[in-house]
């Protein structure tokens, strides 16, 4: 990885209660970072530190970091009827 902006997207994905973070650079390389919250801000602030540290020790990376973060989730509603 070159030493210019690199821009990552981390997508945020719900289930079951806790949320998942995955992330891929812009050009579609799979970082393997995953990590899992019950909180969403408390995940968007564990990638921030984490992610920084991954690319410096498993690709040399040490440049600035444009995060892009994608959220999903679903929910089920189960109507009660009246």
């Amino acid at each position: 990885m070159g030493r210019n902006s690199l821009k990552c997207i981390v997508r945020l994905t719900w289930d079951d209660g806790v949320w998942y973070s995955k992330a891929v650079t812009d050009t579609a390389e799979n970082i393997g970072l995953t990590l899992e919250s019950g909180s969403f801000d408390a995940l968007i602030e564990r990638v921030k530190i984490a992610l920084p540290e991954m690319l410096e020790l498993n690709f040399g990376y040490k440049g600035d970091i444009k995060l892009v973060f994608e959220a999903e989730r679903d929910e089920n509603i189960k109507r009660i009827a009246s």
